[in-house]
């Protein structure tokens, strides 16, 4: 679906309403990022993406679902998810049929 990210890329992915949102539905983005500061990251771009789409989607990096930090007091920095160069990361909103 998505095209080797450039160099000191990562791909992120939007599905369904975080497509909408963004109008795209694939762009790259600077790596390494932490995890945590990838909402944050988003929101700088496109404002209001957080609360509207992103505070109620699940996050794979590479296919693996991971758990989003609630904060980066709770992020421990040996534990820490960063996202690296080359991944892939998909934001998946919720959908409902109808």
């Amino acid at each position: 679906m998505s095209t080797k990210p450039p160099k000191d890329h990562f791909n992120i992915l939007y599905f369904a309403s975080a497509g909408s949102y963004t109008s795209k539905n694939v762009e790259a983005l600077p790596a390494p990022l932490p995890l945590r500061k990838l909402f944050d990251t988003l929101e700088e771009r496109y404002k209001g993406i957080r609360a509207s789409v992103l505070d109620h989607s699940l996050v794979t990096i590479n296919l693996t679902y991971v758990d989003m930090p609630e904060d980066s007091a709770e992020v421990d920095e040996a534990e820490e998810v960063v996202i690296q160069e080359g991944d892939e990361v998909a934001i998946i909103p919720p959908v409902s049929s109808g």
